[in-house]
């Protein structure tokens, strides 16, 4: 079984039919079907509630929370033990935070995060870290 990690590119890009969402659904279902595990952290879905929201209006955003609940995601909390790996891979990467936190668990998940933002590049080479591009730019 593969295990994965989503960050809000992966999931905006489901949510918005954007170039990738097709990989999303693919995963998504297979997931359904148990052939995969997929994770998120807590950080991660907050930012694509903020982003649906900011887009596309509260009604929206509240649909997609709902809908990140239902899919078969395991939603990970942060503590103090993960922000302080999440700080050190922002500390010494050139990414968002909300990015470190998803680099963060693919590495304690020993996963594959899918992504579509090339910001990740930048934790190539780093231990445990593997990412798979959800379009063709890689």
């Amino acid at each position: 079984m593969a295990n994965f990690v989503l960050d809000s590119y992966a999931m905006l890009a489901y949510f918005r039919n954007e170039p990738g969402g097709e990989k999303v659904e693919q995963l998504l279902n297979e997931t359904a079907e148990g052939k995969h595990s997929l994770h998120m952290t807590c950080i991660n879905a907050g930012e694509v509630y903020y982003m649906a929201y900011r887009k596309d209006g509260l009604d929206k955003a509240l649909i997609v929370w709902k809908a990140l609940h239902q899919f078969p995601i395991s939603i990970s909390d942060i503590d103090s033990s993960f922000t302080l790996k999440a700080a050190n891979i922002k500390a010494t990467h050139k990414l968002s935070f909300a990015d470190a936190y998803a680099a963060a668990l693919t590495i304690i998940k020993k996963a594959t995060l899918l992504t579509g933002d090339t910001e990740f590049d930048t934790l190539i080479g780093e231990p445990g870290f593997k990412v798979k591009y959800i379009v063709n730019s890689k």
